[in-house]
């Protein structure tokens, strides 16, 4: 039971389940290219000792930052359309 007192139903599940299967995949996916932008160049040139570590440093930071925001603003993004007997989004 949810914190409302009713049952979801299994449209509801389902679409919970395809929300953050969606979510996770997207954001991998963000992630991953933006390390490859970032780190890429570190990986593929013949860069200074410094500025490739820099790089994949860098790359090694902002790729989860960006998946953790990602994954966070899609599932914040998605609401439960209102139900009767249950707030709606904008309750």
């Amino acid at each position: 039971m949810d914190a409302h007192g009713g049952r979801r139903s299994q449209a509801e599940r389902d679409a919970m389940t395809v929300e953050i299967g969606y979510a996770l995949v997207s954001a991998a996916f963000a992630a991953a290219v933006l390390f490859g932008a970032v780190a890429g160049p570190a990986l593929l040139f013949d860069l200074p000792h410094l500025l490739s570590t820099v790089l994949l440093r860098l790359g090694l930071v902002v790729a989860p930052l960006v998946f953790t925001a990602r994954v966070v603003s899609v599932l914040l993004r998605f609401r439960w359309p209102a139900r009767p007997g249950r707030p709606g989004p904008d309750s």
